[in-house]
């Protein structure tokens, strides 16, 4: 065996096929999210865009919990587009109607999913923030010059009692969700090689300190297992700084394996096969073996809609 294993112990509260998923983070999170899309769960995916910083996560969660709804005086004009420091420049609209009205439909949709979902997962990526001249803290610069921002390092206390607001607010809106807290194993190289670690380092002791004291949050070591078991550039994108595929697919059976319940792992298999099924393209779509091959398939589809109405392929 040439590599070292991370353990990982099956979490207290297992996600069933069921269960409702609502994620925010950084693009980490998305990658997981993608996953729990193709095998037909039901989940909402980081409704504000990509985030960060937990200072990032923390004010839209408030805004959600809070219905504090965005206005007009959210939003700036910058490149032939209408804004938000507090949003990701996907959710960016050409009038600024048409921006506040976006951005206050992913609020309704943010609300909805902290409501009605299981489990919460989080995915926290730096600790460097960017602040704006106007003193503002931003989600995103959204490429506006350099020269209107002045960039910090986040406290272990800042981080911390961020984290804490974020859990305290969940609690408010859902007494009953679970929060799975990880840190993005993303390296942020253009902060500096020392500055990434400072602050991967940061974000991973505030939010064991914060975990301690609470009984409805646990940790996936996404983070450690890229850094140990994957320690390889092959595990790597061109980039050299996100996880390659074949990475995010280890990590994933890895986090399949904690949180998921024996039930819920057997029905991945079937969705997959399913999958597999529908992407299969053959020599001749009239041949009696694929005329079969799809009357087989159109049953397990209608097997699985039946156990789990939600279900659409």
């Amino acid at each position: 065996m040439f590599r070292t294993i991370v353990p990982i112990h099956p979490n207290k509260a297992q996600i069933q096929f069921e269960s409702k998923i609502v994620s925010f983070g950084s693009c980490f999170s998305l990658n997981m999210a993608k996953k729990l899309g193709y095998h037909k769960m039901r989940t909402v995916s980081n409704p504000f865009g990509i985030l960060f910083h937990p200072l990032a996560i923390e004010k839209v969660i408030r805004k959600s919990v809070k219905n504090e709804l965005f206005t007009e005086k959210d939003f700036f004009f910058h490149d032939d587009k209408w804004l938000c420091f507090d949003l990701h420049s996907e959710l960016s609209q050409p009038t600024l109607d048409s921006a506040v009205e976006r951005a206050n439909q992913q609020l309704i949709i943010s609300q909805k999913a902290l409501q009605s979902s299981d489990f919460i997962f989080i995915t926290l990526g730096t600790a460097w923030v960017y602040t704006h001249e106007t003193g503002k803290v931003v989600a995103n610069c959204h490429k506006v010059p350099q020269q209107h921002f002045s960039k910090r390092l986040l406290s272990f206390s800042e981080i911390e009692n961020s984290l804490q607001s974020i859990f305290q607010l969940v609690n408010i809106i859902n007494p009953k969700i679970h929060c799975i807290c990880t840190i993005s194993p993303v390296r942020h190289l253009k902060d500096g090689f020392t500055e990434n670690n400072i602050s991967k380092s940061l974000l991973i002791s505030s939010l064991h300190s914060v975990i301690k004291k609470s009984s409805h949050t646990s940790y996936f070591p996404a983070y450690e297992i890229m850094m140990d078991e994957l320690r390889d550039y092959r595990f790597y994108a061109d980039d050299m700084l996100h996880p390659s595929d074949v990475a995010i697919d280890y990590i994933w059976k890895r986090f399949t394996e904690s949180y998921f319940c024996p039930d819920c792992l057997s029905i991945l298999k079937e969705v997959d096969a399913i999958q597999k099924g529908l992407q299969h393209r053959p020599f001749n779509t009239n041949s009696k073996s694929f005329i079969s091959f799809q009357e087989q398939l159109h049953k397990k589809i209608t097997l699985l809609k039946k156990r789990f109405p939600f279900v659409e392929f």
